[in-house]
């Protein structure tokens, strides 16, 4: 065996190790996903961010069983995510939430509010058979059948940015629309899912109204009930409907501004979606996509971003956009290109990326 051979058996092996471990620190990191889903469903982080607390003080707190809140307590120390103190014995041991750990497990507006994402990917996971079987008969799995857990925990991780940046920050930045929705402008949120972006631009601007369209009944009923609780139900509607059937209704257009946050990657038809907007904008509307920045080509290994937007389209996406046939199967990492490209077979004739800074959207003006 020649000295170059002993070499690359030598980059192999360290290879193997190096792939070994990124998977063992993968099973870890599932678990501690897992781990902190019940924690945010079962209450634990939130009574935890008000004082330390013993196991049984956390399970009468939160009406659990004393023997699981020791386990999950330990557990959430053992990983590294509560603090307690080690000499003391199991009865009486108390855990505290670090306080810079309060506004990612706890405060639904902070912006690094991460459990939703926890509880998005759990949703996901949950419906593996289903995706096996898309992927063997080319078939979907749709919103619906994904559930609660998905449904919610995506609009949950989205909501600090449409209650806070996005009419404090990136609207304003987009000076006809601004001056527009000031003014009183009327709107329309395709595919509005769960209402936060509808509610965010009616807290936003006071005179303005809203009309928020989804075809998820479940997503359109919680989004009710969430503007009545916001104060803006007088303003924003919402309505169980594709948008498709909506250029039909004489009462819908048109609309000063025309919004898609984060679902045209999703859709079965986003030519046909993109064209009805167009129409709902009429001759004067702004029609703003907000979806993915993903990387303008494809490149492997990617970045963290390319990688979690490969993760949803991989687990929910791909396959809700293909539980509709004809399907265009566009998948989450929908590259500018193909928003051009379909831009340009509804009508549009041309596609400006905005000034808005995010990590992990952009935003598009469809001309």
């Amino acid at each position: 065996m020649t000295t170059l051979d002993t070499r690359d058996e030598v980059d192999t092996a360290r290879e193997t190790a190096a792939f070994v471990e990124r998977l063992f620190g993968a099973v870890l990191a599932t678990m501690d996903l897992q781990a902190v889903y019940l924690g945010d469903r079962l209450g634990y982080y939130r009574v935890l961010a008000e004082a330390p607390l013993t196991s049984a003080e956390l399970a009468a707190r939160t009406g659990t069983a004393e023997r699981y809140a020791r386990e999950w307590l330990e557990q959430q120390a053992v990983t590294g995510i509560l603090r307690t103190d080690q000499e003391e014995g199991a009865a009486e041991r108390r855990y505290t939430l670090p306080t810079a750990y309060v506004g990612p497990l706890t405060d639904v507006l902070d912006l690094g509010h991460v459990a939703p994402f926890a509880r998005a990917t759990i949703g996901f996971v949950k419906q593996v058979d289903l995706l096996q079987e898309a992927f063997r008969t080319g078939g979907g799995v749709c919103w619906e059948q994904h559930g609660a857990d998905a449904r919610e925990g995506q609009a949950a991780a989205n909501r600090p940015l449409f209650l806070g940046p996005l009419g404090r920050e990136y609207l304003p930045s987009i000076p006809d629309v601004d001056a527009a929705l000031r003014a009183g402008g009327r709107v329309a949120d395709i595919g509005c899912g769960l209402g936060w972006s509808s509610i965010g631009i009616a807290l936003a601007y006071p005179d303005a109204t809203v009309d928020g369209y989804d075809v998820d009944a479940p997503s359109v009923e919680a989004a009710r009930r969430h503007a009545r609780d916001a104060g803006v139900d007088d303003r924003v509607r919402f309505h169980v409907a594709d948008v498709a059937a909506v250029i039909d209704d004489s009462a819908a257009g048109p609309y000063d501004a025309v919004f898609a946050f984060e679902c045209v990657h999703d859709l079965a038809d986003p030519v046909g979606v993109l064209a009805a907007m167009r129409e709902l904008a009429g001759d004067r509307g702004a029609v703003i996509v907000m979806d993915e920045r993903v990387a303008e080509t494809f490149t492997a290994p990617g970045d963290d971003v390319e990688r979690l937007m490969y993760g949803y389209s991989l687990l929910c996406c791909l396959a809700d956009g293909m539980s509709r046939a004809p399907s265009a199967a566009t998948g989450t990492v929908m590259r500018p290109a193909t928003l051009r490209r379909y831009a340009a077979e509804a009508g549009f004739t041309g596609v400006e990326i905005l000034d808005i800074a995010n990590d992990f959207f952009r935003f598009y003006r469809l001309g």
